[in-house]
């Protein structure tokens, strides 16, 4: 279990938690903000799970790329053609 420095994120401190899972990846589980995330690397599950708390949290996230839409198995041009409704896949 790691602490994170207070003086790195604001408010409430954060406690984060980190498992190798069997097949060599790591898992990074911050308990405040109650979300998870993975990498090949205690580096990598860190930095995902930072990621992770900005979109969810702050400001972070961006709008879909193609490629991202396309591998949720989504017509890009549909998707953007259609009303205000999402596609099921993006919903």
């Amino acid at each position: 279990m790691a602490r994170a420095d207070p003086a790195d994120s604001e408010g409430p401190d954060r406690e984060i938690r980190l498992l190798k899972n069997p097949d060599g990846q790591w898992t990074a589980r911050d308990l405040r903000a109650n979300v998870t995330a993975q990498g090949e690397s205690r580096s990598a599950a860190l930095e995902n799970l930072d990621a992770v708390v900005e979109a969810v949290e702050g400001e972070g996230g961006h709008p879909p790329t193609d490629e991202e839409i396309r591998d949720l198995g989504v017509d890009p041009d549909v998707a953007r053609s259609q009303d205000d409704d999402l596609p099921d896949a993006l919903q």
